[in-house]
């Protein structure tokens, strides 16, 4: 497949545009001296006994106009990419253009986050206008994933409690939008027994929280349980240096029930939050890790 980006197929498409263009030209040429085929200025051509396909030239306007619009387009191709590979003598792109513009916004918005940046979490989520800010920067590049109330759902953290994976200080938060996060749960099936051992454990993992449970059953997994103590700790309580998640609360980012967490036992589990450091200047993300540390705040700071 990487054989379709090299410099041969950039060149079949540059050849191909430009010969299109000469084509349009000279299928002008041959029109326009295209001869009269019978002596009544007809092609020939007879629909439904006595409709005529007529030999007139073509009107000026259209032919100037069809002769504008090749120009146009030869015009265009010089100045902007379209030649296979040719930047074109502008070296224009959208995605420089993109870039110029973002470049642009940041540098008029740079005297409003100046002053936000000094400020710590608590003294952000008293600013309303830090708030707002952070709200749609929140709407814009978070509440696809998490949610326009930022709950989350299966598989998307809840924003709004207690509970979090890597930490939950906003310095924490800041690490977390800027270089994303990569969460992996190897299959450990193998390593915890045969089927039965892996729902045995799937019960003691549900007693640790209090879940309704078999307690037979947990019993049993508890000796098993040592295969997910490197991560979850032998307490069950988690590891925030890993991502690990706290077994012992009652939050199920993956599903609740022994099939849940069989299926996760069994097959792994891969979450991705994609890193934002390319979307968000660090300003940007300063305000955004302290609108969503007040989401989580017991008594929600009270914006001024």
């Amino acid at each position: 497949m990487s054989d379709f980006f090299n410099s041969g197929w950039s060149l079949f498409v540059a050849g191909i545009t430009v010969v299109s263009l000469v084509f349009c030209l000279v299928l002008l040429v041959i029109a326009s001296r295209r001869k009269v085929m019978a002596s009544d200025n007809s092609t020939g051509h007879v629909w439904d006994v006595d409709l005529k396909e007529m030999n007139n030239p073509l009107p000026r306007w259209w032919v100037g106009l069809f002769v504008i619009t090749v120009v146009f387009g030869a015009v265009y191709l010089a100045f902007y990419p379209g030649l296979g590979s040719n930047p074109g003598t502008l070296k224009w792109s959208s995605t420089g253009q993109h870039a110029t513009e973002m470049e642009k916004a940041r540098t008029q918005m740079a005297p409003l986050y100046a002053k936000f940046t000094p400020l710590g979490a608590e003294d952000l989520a008293k600013d309303a206008q830090a708030m707002a800010i952070g709200e749609r920067l929140y709407a814009n590049n978070c509440a696809q994933c998490h949610g326009s109330d930022a709950r989350g759902s299966k598989g998307f953290p809840n924003l709004t409690d207690s509970d979090w994976l890597y930490g939950g200080t906003h310095d924490k938060i800041k690490e977390t939008i800027t270089g994303g996060r990569q969460g992996n749960m190897p299959p450990m099936a193998a390593a915890v027994g045969t089927a039965e051992d892996v729902k045995n454990v799937a019960q003691y993992v549900l007693s640790l929280s209090g879940s309704p449970h078999n307690s037979v059953a947990a019993q049993l997994g508890k000796a098993k349980f040592t295969a997910c103590a490197a991560c979850h700790g032998a307490d069950g309580k988690g590891n925030q240096a890993l991502g690990a998640p706290n077994l012992t609360d009652k939050v199920w980012l993956h599903g609740w029930g022994e099939q849940a967490i069989v299926n996760i036992i069994t097959a792994g589990k891969l979450n991705v939050m994609p890193a934002q450091a390319a979307r968000l200047s660090p300003e940007q993300i300063h305000v955004l890790a302290g609108y969503v540390w007040n989401l989580s705040q017991t008594a929600t700071v009270a914006a001024k």
